[in-house]
This record gives C-alpha cells, sequence and structure tokens, in this order.
C-alpha cells in the first residue's frame, strides 16, 4: 500500500525523518546523566553494559554461560512507502543486538499512529514490513504496544542472546588497530531529498533494509572485540563516542569512506539535516578536521538511518577506514 493522493505522503506527517530525529547527542547525555552509576537492584542476572558509555543495547549475564541483549528503537516515517518505512524500522532496531555481537529472538512492536488521519490498513503494512524482516533475520515477533499519535512512528524492543565472552563493545578499542565500515554513508541526506521532494532512492533503500547480521558474524569470526553501529549521531558523532569509551584517538581517512551513489550532490543541494548539524556541533570540540572542509564534515556527520557497523578491527569484504591510536589529550577524531 502506498499513500493516496487526499492522504498526502507518509513522510509529511512527522516534522523530521527517521534516526535524524533523535535527540541531540548532548542533550541526552545530561538527561541520562544521572542515571549512569547506580546501585544494582539485587536481582537475577549481572550487567555487563548499561548507560555508562552510551553502548548500541544494554546486555545481562544470566546463569548457563548466556548473556541476554536488550534494545529499543523507533521513529517517524523516513520513506514514503509503509512497507519500506517498516522494514527499514526493523532493521534498525534490529542493528542493536548485532552491533553488541548478538543473535535477536525475539521483537516487540512499537507503534504510535494518528488513527483519524491515516488508515488503520496503512499501519498493517507498515507492521507487515517489520515482520519481514524480523522473519529473515530469524526473529519471532510476539505483540507488542501502540498508541493513538499526532506523528506516526514506528519501531520494535528486541532481545537478543550472545556469548558474554564474545561481546562487541564500544569501550574496547585499543591502539594500533585499523577501523572498518560496512555500509556506506549517505543515507541521511538522500532521505532529506526524498522528504522534500519525492525522489525515491531504491538504493538507499536496500542499504537501509539490509541486515547487519553477516558484519556481525565476520566481525566475532575476525576475533573483533569492539564496534558500535552507525545511525541517528552519525559516523563522527558514534566514532567519538567509542574513541572516548575506549580512550583512544580515531584517526579517519575521508577519502576511504564509502558513499551511495547522489549523496554528494544532495549535499551540495543543501539537503542537510538538522539533526546532522547538531551532530557536527557536538562532535566539533574533540574534533581535529585539519585541512578537511565543512562540506566534507557534514557528509561524515550525516546522521544515518540503519546504517552499517563500525568495527574495530579488518574485516574480508569491507573498507578500511581509518585506524585508532593512543590517546591524544582534547582529540576524540582526527579526520586526515
Amino acid at each position: 500500500m502506498t499513500a493516496t493522493s487526499e492522504i498526502g505522503r507518509l513522510t509529511g506527517y512527522a516534522h523530521g525523518g527517521g534516526c535524524a530525529c533523535k535527540i541531540p547527542p548532548g542533550e541526552l547525555e545530561a538527561v541520562v546523566g544521572g542515571l549512569v552509576g547506580a546501585a544494582p537492584p539485587g536481582g537475577p542476572g549481572e550487567l555487563l553494559v548499561g548507560l555508562d558509555d552510551g553502548d548500541d543495547a544494554a546486555v545481562v549475564r544470566i546463569e548457563h554461560g548466556t548473556a541476554v541483549v536488550a534494545t529499543a528503537d523507533f521513529f517517524t516515517p523516513v520513506v514514503d512507502d509503509p512497507y519500506d518505512w517498516g522494514r527499514i524500522a526493523a532493521a534498525n532496531a534490529l542493528s542493536d543486538v548485532y552491533a553488541m555481537g548478538g543473535r535477536p529472538v525475539v521483537a516487540v512492536n512499537l507503534l504510535a499512529w494518528p488513527r483519524d488521519r491515516l488508515p488503520m490498513e496503512m499501519a498493517a503494512t507498515v507492521l507487515a514490513g517489520g515482520l519481514d524482516v524480523a522473519r529473515e533475520a530469524g526473529c519471532h515477533v510476539a505483540g507488542g504496544h501502540s498508541v493513538d499519535d499526532p506523528e506516526p512512528k514506528y519501531g520494535m524492543a528486541v532481545t537478543g542472546l550472545a556469548d558474554p565472552d564474545r561481546l562487541l563493545r564500544n569501550d574496547r578499542g585499543v591502539a594500533g588497530v585499523p577501523l572498518t565500515l560496512t555500509k556506506p554513508l549517505g543515507i541521511g541526506v538522500l532521505n532529506s531529498r526524498h522528504k522534500a521532494t519525492g525522489e525515491v532512492f531504491p538504493h538507499a533503500v536496500a542499504a537501509m533494509t539490509r541486515l547487519n547480521r553477516d558484519a556481525s558474524e565476520a566481525a566475532l569470526a575476525a576475533g573483533a572485540v569492539c564496534a558500535t553501529d552507525v545511525t541517528g549521531f552519525g559516523l563522527l558523532g558514534h566514532l567519538h563516542k567509542l574513541a572516548r569509551a575506549s580512550g583512544v584517538t580515531a584517526v579517519l581517512d575521508h577519502t576511504a569512506v564509502p558513499y551511495l551513489d547522489g549523496a554528494r550532490e544532495a549535499l551540495r543541494d543543501g539537503f542537510v539535516s538538522g539533526g546532522t548539524r547538531r551532530n557536527l556541533d557536538w562532535v566539533r570540540p574533540h574534533l581535529d578536521g585539519g585541512a578537511v572542509g565543512e562540506d566534507e564534515l557534514l557528509l561524515l556527520a550525516d546522521a544515518q538511518t540503519s546504517g552499517g557497523l563500525l568495527v574495530a578491527g579488518e574485516l574480508p569484504g569491507y573498507p578500511v577506514v581509518g585506524e585508532l591510536l593512543p590517546a591524544e589529550p582534547g582529540v576524540t577524531v582526527r579526520v586526515r
């Protein structure tokens, strides 16, 4: 099902699109700062990964050498096709589990819907897209929660399993290790162009709906212990978080970073989201941009939706885009 002329375009019901709608990283850290370091509740399980370093998902060790991975992710429409939106949102939510080195087991839907403005049949199409991607991942979908909301939003809360001794974490990076990126950048500027003009970019949809399962498995097979996924805070933002958590400085070779076709043209034509600009503003105090221009930095900060994994380690078949070095005072990321 696609939006009719009477209904209008689906992205027109959202103030932004996809992960570009995230609360700015600096504001978010201020909000959750008081929750870090809280005393454990004394219940079953040992918290291995929590709020401390802003990793991709929570991880709790339970009995019999198993870890439970838990996450939730949802956002406003990023494309006009409701089925594709559902697929993208599901792949994005599942990615958090893959970014921790886990395997998704069960998901529940999170749906906000303006039922007096958009038909419920369209909501069913969104859910069908999410279900199909979850099935591709071998993940059950069992119910969920919905609310009547003026702005449509969709995503999933996902639970997975992992080996607690083979996690991918954002605080385990060490100097001397290369950095690998498993999907090209440019999703944000292409989605902004789509929202503004209606132009459709099938290759961007294909990138957003591609699961990070293979990349996660490749990272584990290569012995990697440090990774994160690249979503709403952009490559620079997520790399800054990884380097800060690991106590290293990341060097990024901007000429090695791959981009989707049309990304540079979308930037040239001004299709840059406010989220992307806020990402760059947040990282800039910790960034050595060298001689790289502002446009290049904006692309590196582009707010991605369902982007790839950024892995500390070399993975066959994926481009190396930089390396980790010993920490330099005041600099978490240097672009060369």
